[in-house]
């Protein structure tokens, strides 16, 4: 039944936006030098490599973290928009009808940030990864997070990573009326429940003045700062 909603919906999807999608790859053009879309290597279900698509919001002149802040000086003015409505995650329609996404699913990692918590991270792949899931929903303000740290990369596999490994465990196989309810959530964000924002992980220090800690006692925290 689910995949069968991936499929009807993201074609429809496609087919309706097709004129917003052009238009917004016209804007990425225009505004900057480089490819229409960023496409990179993510985790899919069991484990299994895809790449995913999204519209390019940042520079490639220049080189940087492997993790966005929102204070990034690589994003574009364009980009910045995009990235303010979610308008650059549109492509991911294509995925999703693919079957590399579904709709509401825990989102994709890169392999190196998996591979940190490969116990943890391997619960998670049980399922489809998704474009949006009610985890996502509370790391809507992640850059702005990410953008407190002196290190945003070392933060968000220190600190973040676990937190958000931790939400999606908690609703990994929700339902369908549960998905419509967080696609809904995710296009109206006023029913959604609040985001983290900084506050909730001002009492993490960066690596460089942390203590070290274990993979397990990191998501242990990590979920003691879920329930804030």
């Amino acid at each position: 039944m689910k995949r069968t909603f991936d499929i009807l919906f993201s074609g429809l999807g496609l087919a309706l936006l097709w004129p917003v999608l052009v238009l917004i790859a016209a804007g990425v053009m225009l505004t900057s030098r480089g490819p229409i879309l960023f496409r990179q290597v993510r985790l899919g279900r069991g484990g299994i490599p895809f790449r995913i698509c999204k519209f390019r919001s940042m520079s490639v002149a220049n080189s940087g973290p492997s993790v966005t802040a929102g204070n990034d000086a690589r994003i574009t003015s364009f980009g910045a928009f995009l990235r303010r409505h979610k308008l650059d995650e549109l492509p991911q329609l294509w995925n999703v009808f693919k079957g590399d996404m579904s709709f509401v699913g825990p989102r994709p990692e890169v392999p190196g940030f998996a591979e940190l918590y490969p116990r943890e991270y391997r619960r998670v792949l049980r399922v489809r990864p998704g474009i949006t899931h009610s985890g996502t929903l509370l790391f809507r303000r992640e850059e702005e997070i990410l953008a407190t740290s002196a290190d945003p990369r070392s933060f968000y596999i220190e600190h973040v990573l676990p937190a958000k490994i931790a939400a999606y465990e908690q609703d990994l196989e929700p339902g369908l009326l549960a998905d419509i309810r967080t696609i809904v959530a995710t296009i109206a964000p006023f029913m959604a429940v609040e985001p983290y924002g900084p506050r909730h992980f001002a009492f993490m220090p960066d690596k460089d003045q942390a203590p070290a800690r274990s993979q397990r006692e990191q998501v242990q925290l990590a979920r003691r700062t879920a329930a804030i």
